[in-house]
């Protein structure tokens, strides 16, 4: 499916859960991709019916969006391998349940956005107050990558235009900086990615199960 091609969005109700990952647009960029008005519906909708939900970065964004949150430019780029702290409500969410108070993240992102209403902060920055949060009991959003290995990050290398916008921000040289800072972090990264979305998945899979015999 090509959203930006205007292949049509499926019906939500033919899903059991629902995963968005990042882009380079803006939630706000409707003007320039028309499909993200009607891509904010479907989630708003289908959140709103509980449907599992997992966002990533851009997904972060569209979830808080959809719920009528305010999603705008931060006060500067944050970009790189940062620390995340998790929330005394991280701490006993079954998502987040398990892992360690700070985190070391892949940070791309120069917009933000305020908590929709309901919803429960379930991580922060130094930068970036908004991180990570909960609405309703499964629909999750985190502003931060942690699934990036090694052999992405160097394909990302290759691609001219991630690697202008990242030395952009950072100077001569990032991209391989990146590339050896992810190297060195990867396997923490990875395991605190397999921990949340293992848990999230299990969740999802209990509200479906849940759903089904009642």
């Amino acid at each position: 499916m090509e959203l930006d091609e205007h292949d049509p969005l499926p019906d939500w109700r033919e899903f059991d859960a629902i995963v968005a990952m990042g882009g380079p647009m803006s939630v706000n960029d409707e003007a320039a991709f028309p499909f993200l008005t009607a891509e904010k519906r479907l989630i708003r909708e289908a959140v709103q019916a509980g449907t599992p939900f997992w966002g990533t970065c851009l997904g972060v964004q569209l979830l808080a969006a959809s719920l009528g949150a305010r999603v705008y430019a931060g006060p500067k780029p944050e970009v790189g391998l940062l620390s995340i702290t998790l929330t005394d409500e991280a701490m006993r969410d079954p998502v987040f349940h398990g892992l360690p108070r700070e985190l070391i993240t892949l940070q791309w992102h120069g917009d933000t956005f305020d908590l929709p209403d309901d919803a429960v902060l379930l991580a922060s920055s130094s930068a970036y107050p908004a991180q990570a949060f909960r609405w309703g009991s499964s629909a999750y959003g985190i502003q931060f990558h942690l699934e990036v290995t090694v052999e992405m990050a160097s394909e990302w290398a290759l691609v001219p235009v991630y690697k202008e916008a990242l030395e952009r921000v950072l100077g001569p040289s990032a991209m391989e900086c990146l590339v050896d800072d992810i190297r060195a972090q990867s396997a923490g990264m990875l395991s605190s990615a397999r921990t949340l979305f293992d848990q999230w998945l299990r969740v999802a899979v209990e509200k479906r199960e849940s759903s089904i015999s009642s």
